[in-house]
């Protein structure tokens, strides 16, 4: 028997390929990367790197409460930005979802990103005991 589930809530955009929005195996959560989608529409929420950025948690902070955990719970966060000039930015906006202690974290640039976002982030979350 596997301990393996899988994670979706329609408060975050489905996915677009074959993928999960996350899997819990044990008290580990794996979550995919989110892009900037407004889950109502799937589509870029703005052309604005902030708003694209405040787009990306907000929808990682709901597949995290589906998990039954939230974003304090992450313990390893991977962004991926198209433009690192906007570095700064990203900073300023993770700080508005997340309190010390913050997780660890790597930041890459990449040439492009599904949709034409801007931005994505991807989680390791560790939830419970």
């Amino acid at each position: 028997m596997s301990n393996k589930a899988v994670i979706n809530t329609a408060k975050a955009p489905a996915a677009i390929g074959p993928y999960s929005q996350a899997i819990k195996a044990g008290n580990t959560v794996y979550l995919s990367g989110q892009i900037p989608l407004d889950p109502a529409t799937m589509e870029l929420v703005s052309e604005d790197f902030e708003a694209q950025a405040r787009q990306v948690f907000s929808n990682m902070q709901a597949v995290c409460e589906e998990a039954a955990g939230s974003l304090s719970d992450i313990v390893k966060l991977n962004l991926y930005l198209v433009d690192l000039d906007n570095f700064a930015i990203v900073n300023r906006v993770m700080e508005e979802f997340f309190s010390s202690p913050f997780p660890a974290r790597a930041a890459v640039g990449i040439k492009a990103l599904p949709k034409g976002s801007q931005v994505e982030a991807e989680a390791v979350m560790v939830i419970g005991d």
